[in-house]
């Protein structure tokens, strides 16, 4: 396996810059997911390392070597796309085995290869079905040996679950994440989805219209996001955000007014803030409480407008004064009904700040 580095890449069609001055370097057997919203590019960066769209400027390096200038093949990369794109007349062995027949492996390595990665995919019963026999998961599974027996530096997935209902995608989450444990591959996943990201990735990159916003491990994005749009994207249902200003800044952290009027003192460092200054207040659902105040906060009182049962827990949604809109999250069925009085404890020491431009005050943790 190996160490992928990208330095300063950029890639333009056109007038149109897609991606910009990416700056990366993910280490031997780790696993990385791009993730942002559609057209943040990072489709469009997983190709520039795949080598199916060229570099416009800067430099990929696969195991130390500049490669801007190699073909797909000679990469050292496999790939595992959206759609299956298996052979509708090959079973799933010659499937699997096709790619090194190109590559005029003998026959007992490709018998090896392709056996080897059936036994890790759980595919060993399956090798004589032709593709229309199988499911959409059992496709993917296909797929992705096709990838494997190929042996590669690096793996890349190109949103490869979309296709997939709910189940199947839980499912396919775990094996991709039991596979990299297996092989201890390099692989760098392409979503959408941040549940994806959170489960699967040693390290999240979190894009946004073709610049890196924000790298690091799943729960250093979530409890100390660096700015509103990953806070915002990272956690499902997504952070609340309150427009506030600030009373007053100290060494215990921020006070700040609500726009209906109480205030609540913030965990989170006061550097480049002073009284009077318009910040977002940022307090993730599962972090309010429903019915009672907290030690460390202040409660806001409301109406609820709609309840969301899921089973294991439930979402209120909330009428503030002002026409503000919260989300609370709790566990269990819900007591409160829609219509009704409700007040939301909002503990400081799990908000957040985010300053005019975005840019979160480190919180004290």
């Amino acid at each position: 396996m190996a160490e992928l580095i990208l330095k300063d890449v950029c890639k333009s069609f056109g007038k149109v810059e897609v991606v910009r001055h990416v700056d990366l370097q993910l280490r031997d057997k780790e696993f990385v997911v791009f993730v942002g919203p559609s057209g943040c590019g990072k489709s469009t960066l997983l190709r520039l390392i795949a080598g199916l769209e060229d570099v416009s400027r800067g430099e990929i390096l696969i195991d130390g070597e500049v490669v801007n200038d190699r073909r797909p093949k000679e990469r050292g990369i496999a790939m595992v796309f959206q759609s299956y794109a298996l052979y509708p007349h090959m079973n799933v062995y010659e499937n699997m085995a096709f790619g090194l027949e190109l590559s005029r492996r003998s026959r007992a390595e490709i018998d090896q290869r392709v056996r080897r990665a059936a036994e890790t995919l759980e595919l060993v019963p399956l090798l004589a079905r032709l593709p229309r026999e199988l499911s959409g998961g059992q496709r993917q599974r296909v797929a992705i040996g096709r990838a494997i027996v190929r042996e590669p530096k690096v793996f890349l997935f190109d949103e490869p679950l979309s296709n997939l209902d709910a189940a199947l995608r839980v499912q396919m989450r775990i094996e991709i994440a039991k596979l990299h444990d297996e092989i201890g591959a390099t692989m760098v996943y392409v979503t959408h989805d941040q549940v994806e990201a959170m489960t699967l990735a040693d390290r999240i990159v979190v894009l946004r219209d073709g610049r890196v916003e924000q790298v690091g491990a799943p729960l250093d994005l979530y409890h100390q996001p660096a700015n509103r749009f990953v806070a915002g994207f990272i956690g499902s249902p997504q952070m609340n955000f309150v427009d506030c200003a600030v009373e007053a800044a100290d060494a215990q952290g921020v006070r700040v007014r609500l726009p209906g009027g109480q205030t609540l003192q913030a965990a989170v460092a006061a550097d480049g803030v002073r009284a009077g200054d318009a910040v977002t207040l940022g307090v993730r659902p599962e972090h309010l409480l429903a019915g009672r105040a907290p030690p460390d906060g202040t409660l806001l009182e409301g109406r609820c407008t709609v309840v969301e049962q899921l089973g294991e827990s439930h979402l209120l949604h909330v009428e503030l004064p002002g026409r503000l809109r919260i989300t609370v999250r709790s566990a269990g069925d819900a007591r409160i009904r829609a219509r009704e009085a409700v007040a939301v404890g909002v503990p400081g020491g799990h908000c957040h700040l985010f300053l005019a431009n975005g840019t979160a005050l480190a919180r004290q943790l």
